[in-house]
């Protein structure tokens, strides 16, 4: 559906987009991460031809995205950051405004319109000014509007931003349920939401692509190293602490007390779950936990990225 090939875009001598490549599957619901000024935002300016590139080339459903991109916008349905909205219009005239400016006419329009307000949640709020209307509603014209001339590709520059907890989870589950119909990219900050609704993770630094993959790949590339958790009662916490430092892969070892429990975190370059076992076994420990520490998108993003401590 996406098919980018070394895209670039500079300013005044700053590179925002350093000839990144990647492509997007039909169907695919892709995550689009990066810290602040990575080039998130200008990567999806440019491939819904909001914005010219400095050089490269990209192509949406086979269509060139410069060279012939009235044909691609067929295609794609862009929701900006901080949806731009008419606020002294209803919803049902911004609706209908914004449809005949995508030539969806006559009694399609009427069929859209219908719709997209089933799917997005208007029914109740069509006849409503859009400046009456909650962050949240709000956003659901904007994604109603992108919806109205049934794109393949959705282009969803943090669709979520703003909302409440509530209206995030409602949100979520809205896109959730666009991706059994449409391809959709989705830059977004809460990692929650890559998690639960991305089949593939791209994460930009710096204007370049660090990583394409599945969030279950990059998951199960970082459980190799990482934290594991012990719980044991033992009267001698210092020797279980020696026992443990002389495994394989294990970098450091720190205990504390639970009542008459003790609990060690181990920091790892490998998995040593089996040999711990082992070494409970043998030396009868009773063993109440064992378990590898949870690894999050989150903590793949901060390692990918480099993040420091502010």
């Amino acid at each position: 559906m996406i098919v980018v090939e070394k895209l670039t875009k500079s300013y005044a001598g700053a590179t925002a987009v350093d000839s990144i490549s990647f492509e997007v599957g039909k169907g695919d619901i892709v995550g689009f991460l990066g810290p602040n000024g990575a080039g998130k935002s200008t990567t999806m300016r440019m491939l819904a031809s909001y914005l010219p590139p400095t050089s490269g080339a990209a192509t949406v459903a086979g269509y060139d995205i410069f060279r012939n991109s009235l044909k691609a916008r067929e295609h794609i349905g862009y929701m900006p950051e901080g949806v731009p909205l008419y606020q002294d219009m209803r919803v049902n005239e911004y609706l209908r405004y914004r449809a005949e400016l995508k030539g969806v006419r006559g009694r399609r329009m009427k069929e859209r319109l219908s719709d997209v307000y089933e799917l997005c949640g208007l029914c109740e709020v069509h006849k409503k000014m859009i400046s009456s209307l909650s962050k949240g509603f709000r956003q659901r014209v904007g994604l109603a509007d992108v919806l109205l001339h049934e794109p393949d590709l959705l282009i969803l520059d943090e669709p979520t931003i703003g909302l409440d907890p509530n209206q995030i989870r409602q949100m979520r589950e809205l896109i959730r349920k666009l991706g059994c119909h449409h391809t959709i990219l989705l830059s977004t900050h809460i990692l929650a939401e890559v998690e639960m609704t991305c089949n593939r993770v791209i994460i930009i630094n710096h204007g370049k692509i660090e990583v394409v993959d599945t969030p279950q790949n990059l998951r199960a590339r970082m459980r190799i190293s990482g934290e594991v958790y012990l719980e044991i009662r033992h009267d001698f916490p210092k020797k279980v602490v020696s026992l443990l430092r002389a495994l394989p892969g294990v970098a450091s070892v720190d205990f504390s007390q639970n009542g008459e429990w003790w609990e060690f975190r181990l920091q790892t370059s490998a998995d040593p779950r089996e040999a711990i076992f082992e070494l409970a076994l043998k030396y009868h420990w009773p063993l109440r936990e064992l378990r590898h520490a949870q690894i999050s998108l989150e903590d793949i993003f901060a390692d990918i990225t480099h993040a420091e401590e502010i």
